[in-house]
């Protein structure tokens, strides 16, 4: 019933046109800041969707790692349970180490992984490959796999047709001097190709045989720097994690995607809610607008209330009634702003209608995604700035007493 009075009177002619025009700038606004907000929070979707899957390219659904030191130890029995823990798909040995590779003048200090025959199955590096092919050699052979950035800094275009490069890797070494005879060792390596990702792993990473590294390093048979997992359904990885921290107990550590990006990501959900709370003051400035619309409506409508409480209305029903007011100048804003960015969202994907600029991008527009969460947070947040903005001309409204005989 409240909401039928609210709708005649947003429909019924003013007596002054600056009450209609004030309330429509109110719908505007809302209409805006509504539209501003879903295409925020989807191009940050987008975006959000496009890192994700850049960096599940290189790091897997689960990694173990030492909780103190460079190297853990694994022995064959803990290998044997981790293949039987249920939802594991395969896992990867690996060891890493900080390197340095020369080319002539040209050198480059790179995160050399070493990694096994199952490196493969457990990231999809393979599948970025740019120049030459994906093959680590043996560890008598070794053959080595480079970011593109290194690949620029080094001058070389990788492939095994290219001449060796230098490499020196530092040694495991229980004495506290350091001596560069026996603490680092140095060799020959040729590029097998390169990759491109993104670019904190293309100027960073080296990938060579995982043999031949341990040997340059000087670590035992079973001593690694970590296991990396890949699960058959990602639903189930926080499951499969717990299993796999069960089995390997409390000297390693076990980590999802997530947490090995836990920065990242953090810092990427900061920026959302920094720039919603911004975006955000676009529906406060609707807001002011609707106090005025509805303030100058409560005394349009002087004799509408006095005659309905002289019918016996009671003040929570005049109170309802401009509260309903408000929410009828938030739904018709909203709606159409949501309505508005649906329709600019689903052209963007198809038709890529905004470019990104410079050219360096792995992409030439601005991704975006839609997801209901944001719809459902922006109308939340709508509703919510619309019950305070409506809330105080309507409890004026209700406790105001009129006289018809004044009228």
């Amino acid at each position: 019933m409240q909401f039928l009075f609210a709708w005649r009177y947003f429909r019924a002619k003013k007596s002054t046109n600056v009450i209609n025009i004030i309330a429509w700038i109110c719908i505007v606004a809302i209409m805006i800041g509504t539209a501003a907000l879903i295409l925020v929070l989807s191009v940050f979707n987008g975006f959000e969707g496009l890192v994700k899957s850049l960096y599940s390219s290189f790091y897997p659904d689960i990694k173990v790692a030492p909780a103190t030191g460079k190297v853990i130890t694994i022995s064959r029995e803990q290998l044997q349970k981790l293949k039987g823990v249920p939802g594991l798909k395969n896992f990867s040995l690996v060891v890493e180490e900080k390197a340095l590779l020369r080319n002539g003048e040209n050198q480059a200090l790179v995160a050399l992984k070493g990694a096994d025959d199952q490196f493969t199955a457990v990231n999809s590096i393979a599948g970025h490959m740019v120049d030459g092919h994906f093959d680590l050699g043996t560890a008598e052979h070794p053959l080595l796999v480079v970011g593109g950035g290194i690949e620029s800094s080094l001058e070389i275009r990788a492939s095994p047709n290219v001449a060796p490069m230098t490499i020196y890797i530092p040694r495991k070494s229980g004495s506290e001097e350091f001596d560069e005879a026996s603490n680092i060792s140095g060799d020959t390596i040729r590029s097998a190709g390169a990759f491109i990702i993104q670019q904190d792993f293309d100027t960073k990473y080296a990938i060579t045989n995982i043999g031949f590294l341990k040997d340059a390093m000087g670590l035992q048979p079973d001593e690694y720097s970590g296991i990396e997992i890949a699960v058959r359904d990602p639903s189930q990885t926080d499951k499969i994690q717990q299993s796999v921290q069960q089995l390997f107990g409390k000297g390693y550590i076990v980590q999802n995607r997530y947490q090995q990006n836990q920065s990242l990501y953090s810092i990427m959900n900061l920026e959302r809610w920094v720039f919603y709370a911004i975006l955000c003051l676009i529906l406060v400035v609707a807001a002011f607008n609707m106090v005025g619309a509805l303030t100058m409506l409560v005394l349009e409508k002087q004799k509408d209330i006095s005659v309905l409480n002289a019918l016996g209305a009671s003040r929570n029903f005049i109170l309802k009634i401009f509260l309903n007011e408000g929410f009828l100048l938030a739904l018709i804003g909203g709606g159409i702003g949501m309505l508005l960015a649906l329709i600019m969202v689903l052209l963007q994907k198809q038709f890529h209608l905004i470019p990104l600029q410079g050219g360096s991008f792995l992409i030439d527009y601005f991704p975006v995604e839609l997801k209901l969460r944001d719809f459902l947070l922006v109308a939340v947040t709508v509703f919510i700035i619309a019950l305070i903005a409506s809330w105080m001309p309507a409890l004026k409204a209700s406790r105001k007493e009129f006289s018809l005989k004044s009228e």
